[in-house]
């Protein structure tokens, strides 16, 4: 059974590193970050999916580090846009353009597209791999639910202000970080490596 100290988050989005290290604190996991270790590498997504880029992260980032990372990746899948803006979520209307920006062609399209249907999911894909950069683990955590007419609430990040999950009449934007980790799709996938990783290191 390995003794693992600390895992590397592999993601420099402040948003998801904030979700994750909540979740992996409440078990008694330190985290450290690509910041923290001043990791310069910039490791690109070119997957054609979630899980692709996930494991892609996490084998490449582990290796340079040389310790056991957790890397995802993620995004918001519209039906009536044919899966869009999918892997390409954090680089939709241009990589450079801001999540205001983003929101506002994904809207713009969902209203050309002139269909009824507003159904959505967030899929996060999540890769575990070890300090030689071999991914022994990997998960993928779906939240359904659907576009809302427009931003609504400042919470979150991303695309959360137009994202209402089932059974809620909320955005991610308006919900309490405490139920948005209850229900979304990175909670989910999260709750599923702790099960792995507990018993991984015989917790």
């Amino acid at each position: 059974m390995p003794h693992i100290d600390r895992i590397l988050i592999a993601t420099r989005n402040a948003g998801k590193i904030r979700e994750i290290a909540a979740i992996l604190g409440r078990h008694g996991i330190e985290t450290v970050t690509l910041a923290d270790l001043l990791m310069l590498l910039d490791v690109e997504e070119t997957g054609a999916t979630f899980l692709e880029n996930a494991a892609k992260k996490a084998s490449e980032y582990s290796a340079a580090a040389g310790m056991y990372s957790l890397a995802e990746d993620s995004g918001l899948e519209v039906a009536a846009l044919g899966g869009r803006p999918g892997v390409l979520s954090a680089r939709y209307a241009g990589e450079s353009s801001d999540y205001e920006t983003k929101i506002r062609t994904l809207l713009a399209e969902l209203d050309e597209a002139a269909s009824d249907d507003r159904s959505a999911r967030f899929v996060c894909s999540m890769a575990f791999a070890d300090p030689a950069g071999e991914v022994i683990w990997t998960t993928q955590g779906i939240c359904e639910g659907e576009v809302a007419a427009s931003p609504r609430g400042a919470n979150g990040f991303g695309y959360d202000p137009i994202f209402k999950p089932v059974g809620f009449a909320e955005t991610f934007g308006e919900l309490d970080d405490d139920v948005k980790r209850s229900v979304s799709h990175r909670a989910k996938a999260t709750d599923s490596f702790m099960r792995f990783f507990l018993d991984f290191i015989g917790g």
